[in-house]
C-alpha cells in the first residue's frame, strides 16, 4: 500500500476507489438507506465521481433520447482546519495506514468545495459535539445523504 509507505496517492490510484465507493452509495441511496462515507474527496474532481460515476456523459437510448446517469446526492462536509491544528491531531493517532507526514500532499492536493457544489464548511477547531450538531442540522433542512471530506483527523 502507497500511503502505508509515504508515497501520495495519484488520481490514477484513487480513481477506481472512488468509481466503487460510487456504485456502493447507488445502491445502498437507491435501496433507501440513509449513507455517511468519510473519506478524503480532497478534489472537486473525485467528489465528481463520487456523484456522478466516472463517465458523467448521458447515456442514448435507441429512442435517440439522451438519459442523465444515476447519481447519488451528496451534502460533502468540509471539515476545515489549520495544517499545525490536524497535524497534532494525527501524530496522536496511533495504527493508522496514513503516515502523518503524507498530511502536506494532502493540503497541497485540497480543492475545496465551491459553489455550485453541495457543501457545508466546518471548523476543526470546534469540539466534536458542536461539528456534530451543525451537521445534524444541515441534514434535518436537507434531508439527504452526505459525504465529509478534506483532511482526515479522529
Amino acid at each position: 500500500m502507497k500511503m502505508g509507505k509515504g508515497i501520495p496517492l495519484s488520481d490514477q490510484d484513487r480513481i477506481p476507489w472512488l468509481c466503487n465507493l460510487h456504485d456502493i452509495l447507488l445502491r445502498d441511496v437507491s435501496s433507501g438507506q440513509h449513507v455517511v462515507l468519510a473519506c478524503s474527496a480532497l478534489k472537486k474532481m473525485y467528489r465528481d465521481i463520487l456523484i456522478r460515476g466516472k463517465d458523467d456523459a448521458a447515456l442514448k437510448h435507441e429512442s435517440g433520447k439522451k438519459e442523465k446517469l444515476a447519481e447519488v446526492q451528496l451534502l460533502v462536509v468540509h471539515l476545515r482546519g489549520s495544517f499545525e491544528v490536524i497535524s497534532g491531531r494525527l501524530l496522536k493517532r496511533k495504527g493508522h495506514f496514513m503516515p502523518p507526514e503524507l498530511l502536506q500532499s494532502q493540503f497541497e492536493t485540497l480543492e475545496p468545495p465551491a459553489t455550485p457544489e453541495n457543501f457545508i464548511q466546518v471548523s476543526v477547531d470546534r469540539n466534536l459535539s458542536e461539528v456534530i450538531a451543525t451537521v445534524m442540522e444541515t441534514l434535518k433542512m436537507k434531508s439527504e445523504s452526505f459525504l465529509i471530506s478534506g483532511p482526515q483527523q479522529n
